[in-house]
């Protein structure tokens, strides 16, 4: 998921109202008119640009050209190291997005690409827990190494709460709790599941609380589950059916698996 060094800007009052416009919409999924706010004419514009349209692909599975063009833009416009690692940064996420979802295999571009950025972004650097995330999901989801993804998510954890990230600790926090459900670890995966359902619910995270939501029901019993659920479901339906890859874990069970 797209969590760049812009994640919680306009979150909190007297923020820059630009920025306190952009997390409005982002939060409610409409990327495209958040973008449209934001004139690509310098890096930190462009790259926050390019960030909120490759999300837009992981959630919706469509943007793909639009991010392209957004992204070479913030490419060209980055200068110091720290730009250029964001752009490497935002490029491995897009090509990770597209392998994800099966559009065209860029598994390995999405390495490279997170490899130039760890290059770039020196460690302790407020964008360096982003990109351990982002290493994190590729070791979980395209090289199925949990101990890596593990690792990766916890140094991640640790910048994101060095650095006063709560958006990008809500995504910390859920990963981990997913290797600790898959491992058969229940209270800590609730643990975990719940305290990025309370950031994501505190910063206003609309898109990310169904996916949240439905998390947590994994780790409770009934009814708590169902209502949670439940509750998942509105809020999925609300959005407009996004983020898409919640459809198959949100579908009703047949009545013959609920009696």
């Amino acid at each position: 998921m797209a969590y760049t060094a812009m994640s919680g800007n306009g979150t909190t009052a007297g923020d820059d109202p630009l920025q306190t416009a952009v997390w409005r919409l982002r939060s409610r999924a409409c990327w495209a008119d958040a973008a449209a706010l934001l004139q690509p004419v310098t890096a930190p514009a462009a790259l926050q640009r390019a960030a909120l349209l490759v999300e837009r692909c992981l959630y919706t599975e469509r943007g793909w050209e639009e991010a392209e063009d957004a992204l070479r833009t913030a490419e060209a416009l980055a200068h110091t190291d720290d730009e250029r690692g964001a752009a490497a940064c935002e490029r491995g996420q897009l090509a990770y997005a597209a392998t994800l979802h099966s559009v065209r295999d860029r598994a390995d571009e999405a390495r490279a690409a997170l490899g130039r950025a760890a290059a770039l972004i020196a460690p302790g650097a407020p964008g360096r827990a982003l990109l351990d995330f982002r290493r994190g999901l590729l070791a979980e989801n395209l090289a199925r190494s949990p101990q890596a993804a593990r690792a990766a998510y916890r140094r991640a954890h640790a910048g994101a709460t060095a650095h006063a990230d709560p958006l990008l600790l809500s995504f910390t926090w859920r990963h981990l709790a997913g290797l600790a459900l898959r491992d058969g670890e229940l209270a800590e995966a609730r643990h975990g599941f719940a305290e990025s359902l309370r950031i994501r619910e505190e910063l206003g995270y609309l898109v990310g609380t169904a996916p949240a939501l439905a998390s947590l029901a994994d780790t409770e019993t009934e009814p708590e589950a169902s209502r949670l659920r439940e509750e998942a479901r509105r809020l999925f339906r609300l959005l407009g059916g996004v983020p898409t890859w919640l459809a198959d874990q949100l579908a009703p069970l047949p009545p013959a698996a609920t009696t």
